[in-house]
């Protein structure tokens, strides 16, 4: 009985630490995909096209503010 309660508090414990590093699945996998969409597939930076596509999905990825505003505005900076 104890084996199985130390399991178990064994089992919280990582569950509730990944949480806490960041590495556990998102809440949502339809929110994240809203956010980043569908955009992105395809693109190879090639063509005008392609920086399209790469400029909405870091439109969804700033408005969503899984960006720094300074991350964001980075973006746009021409290298």
């Amino acid at each position: 009985m104890k084996l199985v309660a130390l399991r178990t508090m064994s089992a919280l414990a990582l569950t509730f630490a990944l949480q806490g590093c960041g590495i556990s699945a998102p809440a949502s996998v339809d929110g994240l995909r809203r956010v980043v969409g569908t955009d992105l597939i395809g693109a190879r930076g090639a063509t005008p096209e392609d920086q399209r596509m790469i400029d909405r999905t870091v439109v969804g990825i700033c408005a969503a503010a899984v960006w720094t505003r300074a991350e964001c505005a980075k973006h746009g900076e021409r290298g």
